[in-house]
């Protein structure tokens, strides 16, 4: 398992699912290649990532469906 491919899915998630939240309309297809340009150019291969999840897609999916952005500040 990939401690660093996991923890680069961690935190892209929380940079991306919320501007992602706001109204821009993407697919989880699209979400899935930027995600995986962006662990490439910091030389973290799909390999990595794949080890922890089950499924990237619904991994995505997911994140979308249960983020809450809580409260307006």
């Amino acid at each position: 398992m990939s401690t660093r491919g996991i923890n680069f899915l961690d935190q892209w998630l929380a940079d991306n699912v919320p501007e992602t939240t706001k109204g821009e309309v993407i697919s989880v297809d699209e979400l899935t290649n930027r995600l995986l340009n962006d662990a490439a150019s910091v030389g973290i291969r799909r390999i990595e990532i794949d080890e922890d999840v089950d499924s990237l897609y619904r991994t995505i999916l997911d994140a979308i469906v249960h983020y809450d952005a809580g409260l307006p500040e």
